[in-house]
């Protein structure tokens, strides 16, 4: 009876005590910062119990039903987060404190996947995108350029909707058919050139073997790795951004007025013995205006251009959910207009200017199908138009610089529109206005699939991914095409005075027609990732097997090869392993396959193997050098193969009778089986596409030397890497071979070039708080020097005239002594067969000392225009709500030549400008200035020679690439100044807000380089593009 009295009661007491934690409590409480500001939606969560949790409201204050004896969880973005177990407590109220970031905390993404910084081996750069956000732009790629150690960028136009810069990572490494890199957003190969850059969660680069061998043939040239954002569990979080930025531009060529145009032409046909176009009076006629119909001084460019323009960005995007499913959502507006003076009130119908629209949107949606199965669905996409005049952009700016001021006025006196020729020998303002307009629209859609399984249920550690994707791209061009009638006037006839007129076009009305193109792609990609810890011991592995494909789907030519798809397999792993995170080993590997390749070829094989020490985890630092946080030391080698021919199948060949050399076609003449000049011929088929069926991989070999560093308690941070990087099998042309080999018209192809490629790149980071001022202080650099070791290319009896062993597209051209003192100084000197030469010409070197200056003398000059040198400093400051960004950004190592009717003076005669200032320096002889009544100057170091007209035969002479027309293309860039203004919790809590912040933005406002006729960046040789802009933006962003 005891027993039963005592199992009775064991058995009450448990059902009493189970009914206690059943019993559900309401806690309640208020979170706030170490400022004692409320914080709005702070998620607070029940560990360890799914679907149980509460927001902050406005006042910061919370209130949730639970079980005892359980943790609270508080999370808020930027914070650190807070764990508070429930016993008897029914109010808890908590402070959060900003969370600090350690750089061995800090994660990296890979082509694995996420993994620690500490645990990297390869060299990878990662970027804060609130540093790429600081530059407004309708693209992320033109934020990149001194920002993202690595990578090496230059914007080469200002136009809307074609103002995206071109980028390389560790700069140019073949001269082969790509020297792209390949980027992935989201794991899927898309164009991030059109990418919302609010869209945006992570920004990596990986840039040797032992990081992008798990990518196969296409990441030979580097890798770029971006993630978008996605939802995260809790209450709906709205972020809305609105900028507004006037633009102007950075550097524009200016031109001289018509008087000093006129009187400069004077000089060119004198100073060569000619006689002088206009008569003194004349040029007083020109100088007053006093008859504009035949004497204009017309300033185009102020007529064309206004002097600046204004383009618009909106964006809004919101996420939340629960436990089980998550949302990301985004739209976003952008819209740049052009800097022509175009009719505003034809704008919405008949939009002549050089205008650029983009919608932008994107869901990303994480569905929690168990508790170890992850789903993810992306749709994502754009539709943008760019607009531009009739004649085209390209047309526009050659007839600016071209029309010169006294040519013809914009209109006659009687109203006619003028022209002194056809096609683009119009008049600028007709050709940006009157010729009609066009129409470049782009469809994107993209859409993705991702499955994530967790297979501890296999052993532990074991995941899988799968991914699906689909992307759809479509573009249409509509051209709609008018002319006006335009007249020249000739002269006044000597008895009334009244104009004589010569027609030059009829008019013509609108016309339209339109092209497409279209193209599909196909994405699929499954991967095994197997991580454990077994104490001190840290093994990873990973297999990933990647197929794609891409075909065309509009406008497909006759060309047979253009419907079937292109297609790429890879397979891939990774096997990695530290002991206690100090010492670290890695082993990449790619096998892939490729169409390019004939069976034999078809597959390669590529392995690469990285290292590392952290020096920072060795018992005797830890003891001695207490603020040394990470000092890690790596080294990777690694082969990769590319097989971006340029081509389709090189291997197959083509049988025909007809062979085509550029747009020309050619007919075989067929085969004379007699002697040479007999008719005795007969027809046949010859090979007009020769294959080269023993085409195979080029092949990268990549050594890296890197290291980490974090010291003082992560105050300071930096990265610094050697990189040395050989190309072998480049595919190229045979253009040399003998005519006996039997090519008819076209030449074989093989891999038969080779190059080297070596530099460094690092970034530091410094971070200190001085007083209540937060203080960040960066800096970055990029250096790349590429040399071509073996290239198909004509023997030469002088070495230096070879491209082998110089920079891949280096300038070259003569080297330039200064300009001829007199005619003894032309008779001491070695003769010049470029024509005949006078005082004030260019002297040459002769290089090779056989008593003439020929293209023989002709070097390697200065560097190539694409920068080798890249770099960035910049500076942020935070103090209570104001936060200030500075950044510099520079290029160096870079030249380029100038030429063209602008630099070249009256070389084509009238068509060309001159620009302002840059023949104030020039060769003037005495009698030239005796006659014009102008000063002289025969100072044989004159910045400009003795001027020339066209067809005087001293051009020949003057106007070829040499050093006297070689510019540095250096420059120094107050890149971005950012200042914005948060307001107080307090104030934004009264108008339901999370967080207000108001900013102006002044983005490429100082420019400073040696060379000043037009921006220094483009490496443009004649200045005729649309200029760069600099921009004032003034911007609000809300979160609520």
């Amino acid at each position: 009876m005891k027993k039963i009295f005592i199992l009775y009661t064991l058995l009450l007491c448990s059902i009493c005590m189970n009914v206690m934690a059943q019993q559900m409590v309401t806690v309640q409480g208020v979170v706030i910062d170490e400022n004692k500001e409320p914080l709005i939606g702070v998620n607070v969560t029940v560990k360890d119990v799914p679907g149980l949790g509460a927001i902050t409201d406005i006042n910061g204050k919370y209130s949730i039903k639970m079980e005892p004896y359980h943790k609270l969880v508080f999370s808020y973005i930027g914070y650190t987060s807070v764990e508070v177990l429930v016993k008897e407590l029914r109010t808890v109220n908590v402070t959060m404190k900003e969370a600090e970031a350690k750089a061995i905390d800090e994660v990296v993404i890979t082509g694995t996947g996420v993994q620690r910084k500490l645990t990297q081996t390869g060299a990878i750069s990662t970027v804060n995108v609130d540093l790429l956000k600081s530059n407004p732009s309708s693209s992320i790629v033109n934020s990149l350029a001194g920002n993202v150690p690595g990578i090496m960028a230059r914007q080469v136009s200002g136009q809307p909707g074609k103002n995206v810069s071109e980028f390389w990572i560790r700069g140019i490494s073949t001269f082969g058919a790509s020297s792209s890199a390949y980027v992935l957003v989201d794991g899927f190969e898309r164009d991030m050139s059109e990418i919302n850059i609010e869209d945006i969660a992570t920004f990596s680069v990986l840039k040797d073997a032992s990081e992008t061998a798990i990518y196969g043939s296409k990441g030979a040239n580097g890798v770029v790795l971006i993630t978008t954002k996605r939802g995260k569990a809790g209450k709906i979080n709205i972020d809305a951004k609105v900028e507004t930025s006037y633009n102007a531009r950075t550097i524009t060529p200016e031109f001289e007025d018509g008087f000093k145009y006129a009187s400069l032409l004077n000089e060119a046909r004198v100073t060569r013995n000619n006689e002088p176009i206009y008569r003194p009076e004349e040029l007083d006629i020109l100088r007053l205006g006093l008859d504009p119909d035949f004497y204009p001084n017309t300033d185009w460019q102020d007529l064309l251009l206004k002097d600046g323009s204004w383009s618009h960005r909106v964006n809004l995007n919101m996420n939340g959910g629960g436990t089980t499913a998550r949302y990301f959502v985004s739209a976003s507006y952008v819209k740049e207009n052009g800097m022509y003076n175009t009719d505003e009130s034809l704008k919405d119908d008949y939009n002549t200017n050089a205008a650029y629209h983009r919608w932008n949107y994107r869901m990303n949606t994480d569905i929690d199908i168990t508790k170890t199965t992850l789903l993810k669905v992306g749709v994502a996409g754009f539709l943008s138009k760019r607009n531009s005049p009739g004649l085209g952009d390209a047309d526009v700016w050659g007839e600016l610089f071209g029309y010169n001021p006294i040519q013809t006025p914009v209109t006659y006196s009687d109203g006619r529109l003028p022209a002194i020729g056809t096609g683009n020998k119009t008049n600028p303002w007709v050709a940006a206005t009157q010729t009609g307009f066009n129409e470049h629209w782009t469809n994107n859609i993209e859409t993705n699939v991702s499955l994530e399984q967790k297979l501890d249920f296999v052993t532990k550690g074991l995941s899988f991914v799968g991914r699906f994707g689909y992307d759809n791209n479509s573009r249409n061009n509509i051209e709609r095409h008018k002319w006006p009638e335009q007249w020249f006037a000739v002269s006044r006839d000597k008895n009334t005075g009244e104009i004589v007129w010569k027609k030059v076009t009829d008019s013509s009305n609108m016309t339209q027609k339109s092209t497409s193109e279209g193209d599909r792609r196909e994405f699929f990609d499954v991967q095994l990732n197997w991580d454990r810890s077994f104490g001190n011991h840290h093994p990873t592995a990973t297999l990933k097997y990647t197929q794609d494909s891409y075909v065309k789907t509009v406008n497909l030519g006759e060309d047979l090869k253009n419907g079937i798809s292109q297609r790429n397999q890879d397979l891939a792993g990774r096997v990695a392993y530290n002991w206690a995170y100090r010492y670290f080993v890695n082993f990449n590997f790619g096998y892939n396959g490729s169409e390019n390749f004939a069976k034999h070829n078809r597959f390669g094989f590529f392995p690469a193997a990285s290292v590392a020490w952290n020096i920072a985890e060795e018992s005797f630092v830890k003891k001695n050098l207490k603020w040394m946080n990470m000092f890690k030391v790596r080294f990777s080698y690694g082969k990769v193969g590319n097989d971006n021919m340029g081509v389709r199948f090189p291997y197959l060949y083509t049988i025909a009778n007809k062979f085509k050399i550029g747009d020309n076609e050619y007919t075989y003449d067929g085969y004379n089986w007699a002697k040479y000049g007999s008719s005795n011929s007969y027809g046949g088929l010859s090979m007009p596409n020769l294959g080269s069926p023993l085409v195979t991989w080029e092949v990268a070999t990549k050594k890296d030397l890197g290291i980490d560093l974090a010291l003082f308690g992560d105050k300071f941070t930096g990265t610094i890497d050697y990189f040395d990087e050989k190309r072998e099998g480049i595919y190229m042309e045979r253009r040399h071979l003998p005519a006996i080999v039997g090519h008819y018209g076209v030449n074989p192809s093989a891999n038969v070039g080779a190059m080297r490629s070596r530099g460094f790149d690092g970034h530091f980071n410094f971070r200190q708080r001085i007083g209540n001022v937060d203080v960040d202080i960066r800096g970055n650099m990029t250096y790349s020097k590429n040399e071509i070791l073996e290239k198909d290319e004509e023997n030469n009896v002088y070495g230096y005239q070879m491209e082998r062993g110089y920079r891949v597209d280096q300038c070259r051209g003569l080297i330039a002594l200064g300009l001829f003192k007199d005619y003894d100084d032309i008779r001491n000197s070695p003769k010049q067969e470029f024509g005949a030469v006078q005082p004030g010409d260019i002297k040459y070197r002769d290089v090779n000392g056989d008593g003439v200056v020929n293209d023989g003398d002709i070097v390697a000059i200065g560097a190539t225009s694409k920068p080798n040198l890249i770099y960035g400093l910049g500076v942020t400051a935070k103090w209570k709500g104001l936060d200030v960004n500075v950044h510099f950004q520079g290029a160096g190592k870079s030249s380029f030549f100038t030429y063209g009717k602008c630099v070249y003076a009256f070389t084509e005669g009238e068509w060309g400008n001159v620009f302002k200032g840059m023949l104030d320096d020039r060769w003037v002889d005495s009698e030239t200035a005796e006659k014009l009544g102008i000063p002289a100057n025969e100072n044989p170091n004159a910045s400009y020679p003795r001027l020339s007209y066209q067809g005087d035969g001293a051009s020949n002479n003057n106007y070829r690439n040499s050093t006297f027309w070689l510019r540095n293309g250096s420059y120094l860039r107050l890149k971005t100044v950012d200042v914005g203004y948060t307001l107080p919790k307090s104030w934004v809590n009264k108008l339901h807000f999370n967080n207000i912040r108001i900013f102006v933005v002044g983005t490429n406002l100082l420019t400073f380089s040696s060379f000043k006729t037009w921006d220094p960046e483009m490496g443009d040789a004649r200045g005729e593009s649309y200029p760069l802009s600099k921009s004032v933006t003034m911007g609000l962003s809300v979160n609520l």
